[in-house]
């Protein structure tokens, strides 16, 4: 593997854990289990590593930007979470009413 191979892999990777902790802060500021989201989503993999580990830099809710639904639904789908997306999406729509 060369050297501009490695750069968009760490590229790549740190974008995915920003989409993770986008994800994981939605949850917390609509007082949401992120885990438990994610499972529902993907109710036959275990817990994504990567989501425990960003849990850890997530804030409360009252500290937090507000994260738009609409906004979260794009970041997901970029990175082929369709199946989280459309969790995100029905509690999105619980919310509104």
């Amino acid at each position: 593997m060369n050297e501009r191979d490695e750069q968009v892999i760490k590229y790549y990777q740190e974008q995915e854990r920003e989409m993770i902790l986008l994800f994981a802060q939605w949850c917390i500021n609509h007082k949401l289990d992120p885990k438990a989201v994610y499972q529902e989503a993907y109710p036959m993999q275990p817990i994504n590593e990567l989501l425990e580990e960003v849990l850890e830099d997530t804030v409360d809710a009252n500290e937090s930007d507000i994260i738009d639904h609409e906004l979260l639904l794009q970041v997901l789908q970029v990175f082929g979470n369709d199946d989280l997306a459309f969790v995100v999406a029905e509690y999105s729509q619980k919310m509104k009413k």
